[in-house]
């Protein structure tokens, strides 16, 4: 079939194998080709949330998608579990909000794997801290942000007072907006709020503090301005997979400093003119930054190359022991 005799959709929905597509026509469901299963190479290469795709629509039961065209951004991480492949977040993104609340959610390691992720995806990270009415020292919170966020737009905001005021600098006609972070920091809320209506069911707070998880699928969801949306389960774990460009992006601090090492193989531990370890001496670096760009290093390795990361692993505890040793010989 010649790609002038499908339609552009794009898909707002995928369950149980089936998608759901938005186009000209309106929404309809679809399934991919037999010819596409043969040719996808990997889990990433099927349509996944956000995707602009060249289906038929003149099936009888279901449309039948024919190609996914290319993305000009990507959502990926390693898919939960022990398993080693990657898995579609969601794709074509302009604009990714990184959503954390500021109240027991609040964790800048784990805002440094996201904002990781989210530059190596090719959309513009945006870091949002939601209940900011829940927080009793949001100034503190925003600059210890700002510590792990350098060049990237922090936007504060609370539903209760603001509503989707904060994000609205943000939606442009055409633009596509994906909310990603943990369960119950409020994603669902907001979008609400952009769509003005409580279309997308959501849940209160559990007695700790924490948010209820409410979102179980990925979806698209045009709003009234021309903008769309994309809303995402809230995840326990998101490993970072490929993604060395946005490593060096977000700890670009720390590979300054190691460009500056004596040694270009410099493991920043016992060497001498180690630029990393003087900063740290200095107070100019935390250690648990270093440790999450070293952990995230390790891990990316891993999703590279899973030898690598084995010989890395052995590496870093032969390091552990010799530093003992010689700690018990003092």
């Amino acid at each position: 079939m010649e790609s002038s005799d499908l339609s552009l959709c794009r898909v707002a929905l995928r369950e149980k194998g089936l998608y759901w597509l938005l186009g000209a026509a309106g929404t309809r469901q679809a399934r991919v080709s037999g010819k596409f299963q043969y040719d996808a190479k990997s889990a990433s290469d099927y349509p996944a949330v956000g995707d602009y795709v060249l289906a038929d629509l003149n099936g009888v039961d279901a449309a039948v998608i024919r190609r996914v065209l290319p993305r000009t951004s990507v959502f990926l991480r390693k898919a939960a579990g022990v398993a080693v492949w990657e898995q579609v977040v969601a794709a074509n993104i302009d604009v990714a909000f990184l959503c954390m609340s500021l109240n027991s959610d609040f964790n800048l390691r784990r805002l440094e794997r996201y904002l990781a992720v989210a530059w190596d995806s090719g959309a513009t990270p945006v870091v949002l801290l939601t209940k900011a009415d829940l927080c009793d020292n949001v100034a503190t919170k925003i600059a210890e942000t700002e510590s792990v966020a350098a060049g990237v737009d922090i936007v504060t905001t609370s539903v209760i007072v603001e509503g989707g005021a904060r994000i609205a600098p943000y939606l442009a006609k055409g633009k596509t907006l994906a909310f990603v972070g943990s369960s119950g920091v409020g994603k669902s809320t907001l979008i609400n709020a952009l769509l003005g209506e409580e279309r997308l069911k959501t849940n209160s707070l559990r007695n700790d503090g924490k948010g209820r998880h409410t979102t179980t699928r990925r979806e698209l969801i045009p709003l009234p301005c021309g903008a769309t949306v994309i809303d995402t389960p809230g995840m326990r774990e998101l490993g970072v997979w490929n993604a060395g460009g946005g490593l060096s992006t977000e700890f670009a601090d720390i590979e300054v400093l190691a460009g500056k090492c004596r040694f270009r193989d410099c493991a920043h531990r016992m060497e001498p003119g180690c630029a990393v370890r003087a900063a740290l001496e200095r107070g100019e670096l935390s250690a648990n930054r270093l440790l999450s760009y070293e952990k995230l290093r390790t891990e990316n390795a891993y999703s590279e190359n899973a030898e690598s990361y084995l010989a890395a692993k052995e590496e870093k505890f032969r390091k552990i022991a010799m530093l003992n040793k010689a700690s018990r010989r003092k």
